[in-house]
């Protein structure tokens, strides 16, 4: 992950600062806005953050598993997420690339990335308390 920018982790934290106030509008606004300075591939790199504050560093060769019973009926948003994160945790670029692309597509990218950074949230605020 410290091969990314430092604006790549700037625009992360203005990402999670809009979603800790709950302001899903501004969430997609700071997005819109990095799509509009760096195109998609500089939000992909502030989704990739997002799962990196989820899962924190992976080990090498983790192989980590996707264990979510009844994944495959969840709504596409929670089925990407889960995906986008197992990728992340397996340090799995390519997967997590042809997921991001996928939810472009499918034009299900915003909704994926709200609910990326709703998760992100739940997980800091489940681990301070």
């Amino acid at each position: 992950m410290t091969d990314l920018p430092q604006q790549t982790f700037d625009d992360a934290a203005a990402v999670l600062s809009s979603a800790l106030d709950g302001d899903q509008d501004a969430v997609v606004g700071a997005f819109d806005a990095v799509v509009d300075r760096a195109g998609l591939s500089g939000a992909y790199g502030v989704a990739w953050c997002l799962a990196a504050t989820i899962v924190g560093d992976p080990p090498p060769g983790s192989g980590a598993a996707l264990e979510f019973p009844g994944i495959d009926q969840a709504e596409y948003d929670t089925r990407w997420v889960a995906r986008f994160i197992s990728a992340y945790a397996n340090r799995d670029v390519p997967t997590g690339e042809a997921l991001f692309g996928a939810a472009v597509a499918d034009g299900q990218l915003p909704d994926c990335l709200l609910t990326l950074a709703g998760s992100t949230i739940a997980t800091l605020r489940s681990r301070a308390g």
